[in-house]
């Protein structure tokens, strides 16, 4: 789509060039910005000139730049103690979109975005992911991804803040994984994601996006049973309601793909 009230588009290459004026936005990938009209965005501050590397593996796990894409983000040659590593692909196949979207659309950008049915927010909260925020005094901050995201389209960001990248600690990444999702159409948006993480020392994550305003995380010191789920999924305070699901049923199927998770990873 064309954006008709952008007047000027800039290239970022230090961090003094990510200071916007009145009207301007940060561009990443792009696949969301030019998808819809946004009236009041007069320039464009591309972030991609930055330069970052998409991804780096690290003593402590991976970081994955902003800005790195979907089709990057599966790049990465995975250690063979990576166990979690099909977790990466199996979140990629959740954006139902052609791969020219995958080479376009960013991880920051999904991230930033914060729609319930973010794809890479289900894979962030899942593998214990920190958002590393630059701040304008010239320092950064770090959230877990879990916290970063509170609500559709909204996040901890402040004025002048930018997500420099997503780390995934290497504890995380060592652990197994199982992966359910549901949509009320075959090729439709995400309804419900449910991912369970089993750790080496019997500690198990479950993380639950899409059918949630934000992102839940509930953590046992054992595989939890039905049960257990249960009484933690009582504890969301709110079920996400749009064309893609009533509250009353992403909660029903949200304990069901909850039970397989459980039951593949036990």
């Amino acid at each position: 789509m064309d954006l008709h009230t952008v007047e000027a588009l800039r290239p970022a290459h230090t961090r003094d060039d990510l200071r916007l004026a009145a009207g301007e936005t940060l561009l990443g990938g792009g696949s969301w910005l030019f998808s819809e009209p946004q009236p009041g965005v007069t320039g464009l501050v591309d972030l991609t000139a930055m330069g970052w590397q998409p991804w780096e593996i690290t003593a402590d796990g991976l970081s994955v730049a902003a800005t790195c894409t979907i089709a990057q983000l599966l790049e990465p040659p995975a250690p063979p103690a990576w166990v979690a590593s099909p977790l990466f692909r199996q979140c990629a196949d959740a954006f139902l979109m052609s791969f020219k979207i995958w080479n376009t659309a960013t991880v920051g950008g999904n991230l930033c975005l914060a729609l319930p049915a973010g794809a890479m927010i289900s894979l962030a909260t899942a593998l214990d992911a920190e958002a590393v925020v630059w701040t304008p005094d010239g320092g950064e901050r770090r959230e877990p991804v879990a916290a970063f995201v509170r609500g559709p389209g909204l996040t901890s960001l402040q004025a002048g803040e930018v997500l420099r990248s997503v780390d995934y600690p290497i504890a995380a990444l060592q652990g197994r994984t199982a992966f359910r999702k549901i949509a009320l159409t075959p090729m439709g948006r995400s309804s419900a994601v449910v991912i369970g993480r089993l750790d080496g020392d019997g500690g198990f994550t479950l993380a639950v996006s899409a059918a949630t305003p934000r992102p839940y995380v509930f953590r046992f010191d054992t595989t939890p049973t039905t049960a257990d789920v249960r009484l933690a999924l009582d504890t969301v305070d709110e079920w996400y309601a749009d064309p893609h699901g009533s509250p009353d049923w992403r909660a029903a199927v949200t304990l069901e793909l909850a039970t397989e998770v459980c039951a593949e990873l036990a």
